[in-house]
């Protein structure tokens, strides 16, 4: 009955920020809740059961500053996790006190841009451990769908990704500029998208450590991204096995790769009220590394033949605005087949993973920075510090490609469907769910539905 609510609470003094049920233990009986809030609590609440609540962090002696997310540790009863402002995260046990005093913490391990405390006490209290991570707020994070991996998205412009048990950083990503605002993974576990300050979506692939594709269409900060579980995902191709030489088996004709498969589909709602539609393609996702055949392809006369391996949008990313002070970031001049310097790369990135060095090198992507700047010298701070990433030196490296460098995407759908920034964003089987600043929550039925 959407005229009666089941339940509804009036808060004084503080606002709730962020909230997350238990799907793992829904039932008739039970509806476990947690509500963060501006000042810093975590309540429990169960919906159906009335009289049970708690409430974490009430003295705000854990942590002080706003809670920017909360979220059930995947098929846990009683494990969640808290990000606040302070770009601090915290594991709780549901079933645990807080303690008297302000936690004591222990340095259980430490990596580059992060450092994991976990609690001193005789006796168990929360919080369990808490993570500090990346400098700034820490703005939201996500589970892979198999449970083990974590991706956080900071107020510095990095994606990090956690191995949550060995709490380990698995990969990295700068945003192009600005903060990153929100993260999501593909239902395969295999692409987490991001959307922040840049007004961009970025497409970074987990197993290669990579950006695959950037996507333009906001005009202003883009605060929701999702997958839609529901359209392309049945049909993901695996990528094509990459051997040394040319791949023999590629079709002569280019019109065989006209209309690629529609992998995946995700969306993004924005501050500027805008919601878009993304298809990531077969083609933007394995390009074909055979840079002569682009090259000939694009000589042949503009006969609106896609060449295999690039997307159409980036003939037209040229025309993209630039970020000012990008200097050389811009894309090719509009003599050079675009092909050209993408091509160039792609062959570059798949080398980079071959040879001796090869190793060495994913060693250096994933666990240190060192090869950030030119000539080697670690961030200031040592290891363990949470200082930012210079934007000067990372421009242009795996962590932070230059625009022209990645294959740009254009929405498949982009509409203005709210008055006030949109805040959320929802794939439902039947029907998609939008909230927005002014209060408003809708659904949108999908096409034949």
């Amino acid at each position: 009955d959407l005229h009666k609510p089941i339940d509804k609470r009036i808060y004084k003094g503080t606002q709730p920020t962020c909230h997350d049920f238990n799907q793992f233990t829904a039932a008739d009986d039970t509806i476990a809740l947690l509500v963060g809030f501006s000042a810093g609590q975590v309540q429990y609440l169960d919906l159906v059961k009335k009289d049970t609540s708690k409430l974490f962090n009430e003295e705000r002696l854990i942590d002080k500053t706003k809670v920017t997310f909360v979220k059930w540790l995947p098929e846990t009863e009683r494990l969640f996790l808290a990000s606040h402002a302070s770009g601090h995260l915290y594991l709780y046990d549901a079933e645990q006190p807080c303690g008297a005093a302000a936690p004591q913490y222990n340095l259980l391990t430490q990596g580059e841009g992060f450092s994991v405390f976990a609690c001193k006490s005789k006796t168990p209290r929360n919080p369990l451990l808490k993570w500090a991570v990346g400098e700034g707020a820490l703005n939201e994070f996500a589970f892979s769908p198999d449970g083990r991996s974590l991706a956080c998205v900071s107020q510095d412009g990095c994606l990090r990704v956690f191995h949550f048990d060995s709490m380990l950083l698995q990969g990295m990503m700068k945003s192009y500029f600005g903060g990153l605002l929100c993260v999501c993974w593909s239902p395969d576990g295999r692409y987490v998208v991001t959307g922040g300050e840049d007004d961009l979506v970025t497409v970074w692939s987990f197993a290669e450590g990579r950006v695959v594709a950037r996507g333009h269409g906001h005009k202003s900060w883009v605060n929701a991204v999702a997958f839609d579980p529901f359209t392309g995902a049945a049909q993901a191709p695996q990528p094509p096995e990459l051997s040394g030489g040319e791949e023999e088996d590629e079709p002569p004709d280019p019109l065989v790769r006209r209309s690629p498969a529609v992998t995946y589909r995700f969306g993004s709602a924005g501050q500027d009220t805008q919601f878009c539609l993304w298809d990531l393609t077969e083609d933007v996702l394995y390009p074909r590394p055979s840079l002569s055949r682009a090259r000939t392809l694009t000589g042949s006369g503009d006969s609106g033949v896609p060449v295999p391996g690039l997307p159409r949008s980036l003939s037209r990313s040229n025309s993209l605005p630039q970020p000012a002070g990008t200097g050389s970031a811009r894309g090719p001049p509009p003599d050079v087949p675009p092909a050209f310097s993408v091509g160039r790369f792609a062959t570059l990135t798949l080398q980079e993973r071959k040879g001796p060095s090869g190793s060495e090198k994913e060693h250096k992507r994933y666990h240190s920075l060192g090869n950030i700047s030119r000539s080697g010298e670690k961030p200031p701070g040592g290891a363990g510090s949470r200082g930012r990433l210079d934007t000067a030196k990372v421009l242009g490296t795996a962590l932070c490609p230059r625009i022209h460098e990645v294959p740009l995407l254009e929405p498949l759908v982009c509409k203005k469907i709210a008055h006030e920034r949109l805040t959320v964003l929802l794939f439902l089987e039947d029907c998609i769910v939008t909230a927005c600043q002014e209060g408003l929550i809708c659904t949108w039925a999908r096409p034949g539905k």
